[in-house]
């Protein structure tokens, strides 16, 4: 929900597991507590999507997760972050948009010791699309500090008999055109090989007019996984994304999504346990026109990349808890 700073600071006293997100200067004035957050001022919330930087958007865990650690991690280590997890439980991470650890996470992150094992979702922290010289910050709560180029983390642990399962909402689908492969992995691209052809990928998407409001889709290994077009710069006859392009990988330009509102309710229709955490992709709140539009109960900040165990884009994720 979106609270006040006053609010936020009756909660952090109260002893709350908080994930929060809001404007620097909000984030700024909170004292210290178990409680991590990142910079954003684009929202889902109760009454729809909201842009505003006078209000925190705070998930306040709820009693039955027992905070573990808060930590902050850097490019050097954050290899380790699903290694120092409890066995049982679920970790919340925030990276700042374009700081050498989001680079490191996105391209690396598959490959880290225990992912894929321990829950791991969270958000890459953002600003203002018109604050040009803004720059996305994360708080460590525990410690009343802030960093430009550190992740934060906030492990938590379950008791026996309760498990945190991730889900993603991917509602874009790859579209009949061509493979797309590449032989570099990285956010920036220059040449590519279209059906088995080498080409320039900043002429080819300007020869056929593809539009980048809608991703490269491709499966990686059982899961539909987007990578957003950040710009095509003409000039350097580049093309930039939101996250890495892997080689050995098959891509394809995605299918538009028509009515975003009705398919995301469409995918959701059957999830019966309540969502604890949820974050959707600033690309889907832009492109989707969702300001003033709700997305079913599903609330969570609007970020600059989301987190399922590795970097997605694109796509909604959200925490639920089972019992066995």
């Amino acid at each position: 929900m979106l609270l006040t700073v006053d609010e936020v600071k009756a909660e952090i006293q109260n002893g709350k597991n908080l994930l929060l997100a809001g404007d620097e200067s909000l984030l700024s004035a909170l004292p210290e507590g178990n409680w991590i957050g990142g910079t954003i001022p684009y929202f889902m919330a109760e009454n729809g999507g909201t842009i505003t930087k006078e209000k925190i958007f705070t998930t306040i865990l709820p009693d039955i997760f027992s905070l573990s650690a808060i930590k902050f991690y850097d490019e050097n280590n954050i290899s380790k972050v699903a290694e120092d997890a409890p066995e049982n439980g679920c970790s919340f991470i925030i990276i700042p948009a374009n700081s050498g650890v989001h680079l490191n996470y996105a391209q690396e992150a598959p490959n880290y010791t225990d992912m894929f094992l321990k829950p791991i979702i969270g958000w890459i922290s953002g600003t203002h699309l018109d604050d040009t010289n803004a720059i996305p910050k994360v708080f460590n709560g525990k410690q009343a500090k802030m960093s430009v180029d550190q992740a934060v983390v906030l492990h938590t642990e379950l008791p026996p008999g309760n498990i945190a399962q991730i889900g993603i909402v991917n509602l874009f689908k790859e579209g009949d055109g061509d493979i797309i492969t590449f032989d570099e992995i990285g956010f920036s691209i220059k040449d590519c090989y279209i059906n088995g052809k080498k080409e320039n990928f900043a002429e080819y998407l300007i020869q056929k007019e593809v539009s980048t409001a809608n991703p490269l889709v491709a499966d990686y290994f059982g899961a539909k996984v987007n990578v957003s077009f950040k710009a095509i710069n003409e000039k350097e006859k580049t093309v930039d994304f939101y996250a890495p392009v892997f080689n050995d990988i098959q891509y394809k330009t995605a299918s538009p999504v028509n009515d975003y509102v009705t398919e995301f309710e469409k995918a959701l229709a059957g999830l019966k346990t309540d969502v604890t955490f949820s974050c959707n992709c600033i690309l889907n709140f832009l492109f989707s026109e969702l300001e003033g539009k709700k997305t079913g109960k599903i609330v969570g900040p609007i970020t600059f990349g989301e987190i399922a165990f590795q970097l997605l884009n694109q796509t909604m994720v959200y925490l639920v808890i089972h019992k066995q």
